[in-house]
Parts: C-alpha cells; structure tokens; sequence
C-alpha cells in the first residue's frame, strides 16, 4: 500500500510507461497500458492505491490533465481548416448524440429489471426503469476527449477526418450538460412529482454553458496579452499552464465546465495568435507523462467489485451506445453530404467513453 501521493505518481508513470510499451507491441495505444496499469494498481485489485490516494490525493491530477487536453483540443479547431466542414461537424454532432441517448434509452427501459437486482415492489417503470435508463442515456451522450486527443497524438494523425473528429467532441461536451441537465430532470420530476422547476433547470443548464464560453473567452485574450512580453519559450510553457488552471480552477469554483472553458480559451488563441504554433508546442511537449497519469487514475478508479452487481447493465449499455453512435454519424454524415470515408468510419472514433 502506498501512502504518499509522491511516490503513487512516481509508480503510476513507471508503470504506464511500460504497459504502454506492451500495449504497443500488441499494436494496441499506448493508452490502453496506461489503463490498465491503473486497474492493476486500483483498491479492488492489489490495493497498492488506495481509495483516500485516488479520491483525495490524486484528485488535482484529473483536473489538471483534462484542463491541458480541453486547451489542446480547442487548439486544434482552427477556423480556415474547419469552416468547410462546419455543415458536417454540426450534423453528425446532433445526430449521434440525438441517436445514441434515444437508442440507450429506449433499449435499456425494458431490459433493466433483467441485467439489475431492481425487481419486486419497491421498484417499478415510472419511479425507477425510466429515471435510470434516461440517465444513463445521458452520460452514454458524452465522448471521451481525452482518448480521442492521446490516440491522434500518438498517431500524428491530421486532416479532413481529423478536424472532423475533433470539432464533433468539442461541441458533444456541451451537448452531454444539456442532455444530462434535461434527463436528471425528468428524472427527478418521475421519482418526486412536483418538486423541480423546469425553467430554473433549464436556466441553470444553459447559463454554465453560457458563463463556461465566457469564461474561456476571457482567459483566451488574458493568454494572448500576457505572452507578448514572453521571450523564452520555457517562459511561455508556464505563463500558459497558468492560465490553464486559473481558467479550470475558476470554472470549478463557481460550478462552470472546466473542460468548455479552456476549449474555448485554446479555440481563441489558435484563432487569433500569429505565433499560433508555439503556444500548443510547448504543452505538446509535456502532454505524455500528462495522458500516462490521467488514464492511469481513471483505471484506478474502476471498482471490479461493481461488475458484480451492473456488470450485464454496464455491457449492455456499452453496445448499445456504440450502435447509436455509429448509426447517428452515419446519417448525419449522409445528410450533410460528407465524404464515404466520414460517413463509414466516423462513428467508430466516437466510441471512447
């Protein structure tokens, strides 16, 4: 067991470097050996992390690492590469999140007393199969950008299908708060009629979003001023990694999107720099022992105690989401009239979860 957050870090990129090279050799990505040296790490298997190290501890980790891929990824929406993609971009968006919530939620309603112990008279279809097949409908929405950025990183990946890719995941964060704001309502609403308000949830939902754009805005324009008078780039390395965790740190404060806000602030400064390039460099550089640590927590965070109890549910959910996926970009690919390749393989990259 370890107990000092130090040394957890220190065995965790280790670790992941060199299941990452297994992972490699079994031509897997790299981030499939960070996960499962997290796994392997985890409480419910040798419990040489403990569950204080990763919920506590460890904790500021996460929110780091996802603070730097929301800016990268903004960073890589550059207006001139996107704008003749922005017809397709904006149609399978809302076609593969429309399509896998209602697929989700629709399949998991009369199978759920099935896959779970919910069954008997405490529990029935208003108060528990829909609530919990509209949530999980909801969260099956969200894509993991995270995956997404480590495997084109590794891959060096660029292009039509590329750009595609990355502006879907940028606007499917913001599609996963609407979809998830709108479920837990109606959730909420089957299981106790009557005590939520529709037009404050609603408000709540698009004034995070709203104050969440704003928010990057801001730091977008902060970062832009403030690196004028850098002259070394180890120099701009820091000034940016600073308003990276200003703008997380703000973000969760007042309970906004940290991942939307520094999109934003990476979409305005790849949009309205000259030097563009260099302020994504520098992050690119430190980005790896970043994906290694992110992906290894989230592996530690699985409980294989739980597969006992949702393992069928879990499954199930799974493949159904992937089919709304696939099935949801495909046609919002036909409709906009993008390229074959789009069309067929698009769905596939949205599976992370």
């Amino acid at each position: 067991m370890i107990t000092h957050p130090l040394l957890a870090v220190g065995v965790m990129l280790i670790a992941g470097y060199w299941l990452g090279r297994a992972a490699n050799a079994l031509q897997l990505p790299r981030i499939s050996g960070y996960l499962v040296a997290g796994i392997l790490l985890s409480p419910s298997f040798s419990n040489i992390l403990t569950h204080h190290m990763i919920e506590q501890q460890l904790s500021v980790l996460t929110e780091i690492a996802l603070g730097v891929i929301a800016y990268l990824i903004g960073g890589s929406l550059i207006l001139d590469r996107i704008k003749h993609l922005g017809r397709s971009i904006l149609w399978i968006t809302l076609a593969q999140a429309l399509a896998t919530f209602l697929l989700t939620t629709l399949f998991l309603i009369p199978v759920i007393p099935f896959l779970t112990g919910l069954k008997g008279g405490d529990y029935n279809l208003i108060n528990t199969y829909i609530p919990l097949a509209l949530v999980i409908g909801a969260i099956s929405v969200a894509t993991a950008p995270g995956a997404i950025l480590a495997i084109v990183s590794e891959l060096k990946a660029s292009g039509p299908f590329t750009s595609t890719l990355l502006g879907i995941i940028a606007l499917d964060d913001g599609l996963a708060v609407i979809f998830f704001a709108l479920s837990t309502a109606v959730a909420h609403t089957l299981m106790h009629p009557g005590s939520v308000l529709w037009m404050d949830m609603l408000g709540e939902t698009f004034a995070e979003i709203g104050f969440s754009v704003l928010l990057g805005i801001l730091a977008g324009y902060v970062l832009k001023y403030s690196a004028q008078v850098v002259r070394r780039r180890e120099a701009l390395l820091m000034v940016i990694l600073g308003v990276i965790f200003t703008t997380a740190g703000l973000a969760s404060q007042f309970h906004l999107s940290p991942l939307l806000a520094c999109m934003v602030a990476g979409f305005v400064i790849v949009n309205i720099t000259r030097r563009q390039r260099d302020f994504f460099l520098v992050v690119e550089q430190i980005e790896e022992p970043l994906f290694g640590l992110f992906f290894g927590l989230a592996g530690a965070h699985v409980d294989l105690v739980v597969f006992k109890y949702a393992g069928l549910l879990a499954m199930a959910a799974l493949v159904i989401r992937m089919i709304g996926k696939h099935l949801g970009s495909w046609l919002g690919a036909r409709l906009s009239g993008a390229p074959k390749h789009i069309q067929n393989y698009l769905g596939l990259a949205l599976f992370p979860q």
